[in-house]
């Protein structure tokens, strides 16, 4: 017998015509959509710098009205990494004045992506910087000892990003680099020096000339000095070496673009390890352009590690056609691989 049958005729109607309504939503809220508008009144503008969820933007750069306005990733960017370089579309308030707040509704194509992972077993990258057409490597001659096995890992990322790399070395008041520099004499690198009292910001101007370049370092190696040298006003934090340890304390802790010479000069804060987790091992060799030209006759699939027959690389470094360089570049090429693999 049906529960309905103890109810009188006009109640079973009831029940029988009855229909579940939708619950009311109290807020207010429109329905959720996939479909974004197309925010076809927003403005270009080039991130500066990233602070705390918060983005300084250049806005109408090098246009009438040029100016700095603060700005917040839209929530459908909430997923997406938007770093120095990048250039964005705002919409919102973009005036710049005090208190004003736009929003990047969009992430323009990126020319250049430059990544590092924490480490080379992993895999998560991490944007340093986008746009940047060159890389500026700084490197002291002592205080702290020069690091050649980094110098290679920055070559490697500049490399695969499709960076041209530019090596500064600083303090050769105190050190003779040319022995540090024979590492990388394969390489045909642009070099530029820098002493206690010698700063060549004319020379590093002329190369940094319609250019975005990134600044990358180890700690206390003088390039926040060297930023402040190029940008008075920047007033970039400079620290110091541990007389006990030998490692410069790190005192740059954010990535921000300072306008210099009709171009861009990116400081990014001092490491003291630049992880490859992220690099195709096949791009490896692209930085080491001496060895590349020797490899072209490598038989198919060649490693190039010590355990590679045939690899004519170490056949002509064996051979001591390259000299003692052709063993240093080898040396560093082949421990880049064997950490990556």
């Amino acid at each position: 017998m049906s529960w309905l049958s103890d109810v009188d005729g006009d109640d079973e109607d009831k029940y029988a015509d009855y229909e579940a309504r939708s619950r009311p939503n109290p807020k207010g809220n429109k329905p959720r959509t996939k479909i974004r508008p197309e925010h076809s009144d927003s403005v270009i503008g080039r991130v500066l710098t990233v602070d705390r969820g918060r983005y300084s933007v250049l806005i109408d750069e090098d246009g009438p009205n040029e100016h700095e306005g603060s700005a917040k990733r839209a929530s459908e960017l909430r997923k997406q990494a938007i770093v120095t370089g990048d250039r964005v579309d705002l919409v919102g308030d973009t005036t710049g004045e005090e208190g004003s707040l736009s929003r990047i509704v969009r992430i323009q194509p990126r020319a250049t992506v430059l990544r590092r992972s924490a480490d080379d077993s992993d895999e998560v990258e991490r944007i340093i910087v986008a746009n940047a057409d060159q890389m500026l490597i700084v490197v002291a001659a002592a205080n702290p000892e020069p690091r050649p096995r980094l110098v290679d890992r920055y070559l490697v990322a500049a490399f695969d990003a499709g960076i041209a790399p530019i090596l500064c070395i600083t303090k050769t008041d105190l050190q003779d680099p040319t022995s540090f520099l024979a590492n990388f004499a394969g390489l045909e690198i642009t070099t530029v020096t820098s002493g206690q009292g010698a700063m060549p910001t004319d020379e590093i101007k002329q190369l940094l000339r319609g250019h975005s370049t990134v600044a990358v370092g180890h700690s206390g190696v003088g390039k926040s000095t060297l930023v402040n040298a190029l940008v008075p006003d920047a007033h970039r934090a400079i620290g110091r070496v541990n007389d006990v340890t030998g490692r410069g304390r790190h005192t740059s802790s954010s990535t921000i673009s300072y306008r210099v010479a009709d171009g861009w000069i990116v400081d990014t804060p001092g490491v003291r390890s630049f992880g490859l987790g992220h690099v195709n091992t096949d791009n490896i060799l692209k930085s080491f352009t001496d060895l590349a030209a020797i490899a072209e006759d490598c038989p198919r699939g060649c490693t190039h590690l010590p355990d590679s027959p045939d690899c004519e690389i170490m056949a002509q470094v064996g051979a001591g056609d390259l000299g003692e360089i052709g063993v240093l570049r080898l040396d560093s090429f082949q421990r880049l691989l064997a950490s990556l693999r």
